[in-house]
């Protein structure tokens, strides 16, 4: 899934559109509701990745449950996240290396983990 595929299914699924609040065509997906980040996309520099490949790479960081990171993690193009904490979001690449529903799959945990919390009676 390449960063304007990802833009369009996520425009689709949860309607929202990227926001770019740098100066540079790095963008995050925000809940429309509570405005919390459910995902960051970057432009980085393989090697910043520990990948020993030459350019950069468009990846994604989505949040995960600590539980289930590591399985995750063990997916082809799914890393540590990048630049977050490595313990509760995961960086996916968006090269081709990863699946593209495994991609979905991700952006949908990171969605939920992110929403709103449903009140509890005190």
């Amino acid at each position: 899934m390449t960063r304007e595929e990802l833009i369009r299914w996520v425009d689709e699924r949860f309607s929202t559109d990227p926001e770019y609040p740098w100066d540079d065509d790095n963008f995050i997906f925000r809940h429309w509701e509570n405005r919390k980040w459910f995902a960051v996309a970057m432009r980085v520099p393989y090697g910043r990745l520990g990948l020993d490949r030459e350019g950069e790479a468009d990846i994604a960081d989505v949040k995960c449950d600590s539980r289930l990171s590591g399985a995750y993690r063990d997916q082809p193009g799914v890393l540590p996240g990048y630049h977050m904490n490595k313990e509760h979001w995961l960086t996916v690449l968006l090269d081709g290396t990863a699946e593209d529903d495994l991609i979905k799959e991700l952006f949908e945990i990171s969605f939920d983990l992110t929403g709103r919390k449903p009140r509890t009676k005190e």
